[in-house]
């Protein structure tokens, strides 16, 4: 099977090289604006050979879409307007109302499947890619009901062979819970580290004192603004919300602090504390995988 991987970063390297370790049936293809990240993605074993966009729709069997967000609902109908009725075309961006949207009427939207894998790291471009990135992860498929039996079956079983657990939701539904679980905490993270770096100027300062808690909260402070930005633009109204809540709970933690209420502040943490039982909870407690028949 040719497989055409469109962006040869994180999530399409990491994707390519944890296939190959499942079977040698796949033949990569690599496509990428960036001739650097062509030539790393070949010499790292990523893909085969990188081609343009139209070379890959003629000649690969299944195409993944790994770029940003706007690139994606950008590329997609192209994509779908270039391949043949065999062809399969999946997409991995964190957003999916808008995808969706833009090829709904299309004439080849049976043969597209709109997936979210709830996988990634910091780190960005094809040095970045990892063996293993989406086992045990959380794979969200959107839209599958208008997705044909070919395509949901095909995209089911590559990210079956990557070792992930397949759930289906609606793309609007999708937007607005990863607003809270995925998109808030990014947002947080990077203000986190611009707050910091606007108040505290002396680098040496910030390099000594910062202990295991900063650095894993700022850690996502160092993922793409590139990817970030379009994403955050993408689903503003879901992360509007959620940022409205998360400001409501910091001005009110902030007037606890002012008025030395202790026990405000205890009481508060204490429900957060909850967090640890939701995430503490065995697999098998996650909602059953769906099919689309």
């Amino acid at each position: 099977m040719n497989i055409a991987i469109v962006g040869l970063g994180l999530m399409g390297g990491s994707l390519s090289l944890s296939l190959k370790e499942q079977n040698s049936k796949y033949y990569f293809i690599g496509v990428d604006k960036d001739p650097v990240h062509r030539d790393m993605a070949v010499s790292l074993g990523l893909v085969s050979k990188c081609v343009d966009l139209p070379t890959a729709a003629r000649e690969a069997d299944l195409i993944f879409l790994t770029v940003p967000v706007d690139v994606i609902e950008r590329l997609l109908p192209e994509v779908l307007d270039q391949i043949g009725h065999e062809q399969v075309v999946i997409d991995l961006g964190s957003t999916k109302e808008r995808i969706c949207q833009a090829v709904r009427q299309h004439p080849n939207r049976g043969q597209y499947v709109a997936a979210h894998p709830m996988a990634g790291t910091e780190n960005t471009g094809p040095e970045a890619a990892l063996v293993g990135l989406y086992n045990g992860k959380i794979n969200i498929l959107c839209e599958t009901e208008l997705s044909n039996d070919q395509a949901v079956d095909q995209a089911q079983e590559i990210f079956t062979a990557l070792g992930m657990r397949i759930i289906h939701m609606d793309a609007s539904a999708h937007d607005k819970h990863v607003a809270y679980v995925s998109h808030l905490s990014h947002v947080s993270s990077f203000m986190l580290g611009l707050t910091v770096l606007d108040i505290e100027k002396d680098e040496k300062n910030i390099f000594n004192l910062a202990g295991s808690g900063f650095q894993s909260t700022v850690r996502l402070a160092m993922s793409s603004p590139a990817m970030w930005a379009p994403i955050f633009s993408q689903n503003s109204r879901h992360i509007s919300s959620a940022l409205e809540e998360y400001i409501h709970h910091l001005q009110d933690f902030k007037n606890w602090i002012d008025r030395h209420d202790s026990e405000k502040m205890t009481e508060a943490m204490q429900q957060a504390n909850d967090v640890r039982r939701i995430l503490k909870q065995p697999s098998r407690d996650l909602p059953k995988e769906k099919t689309k028949r």
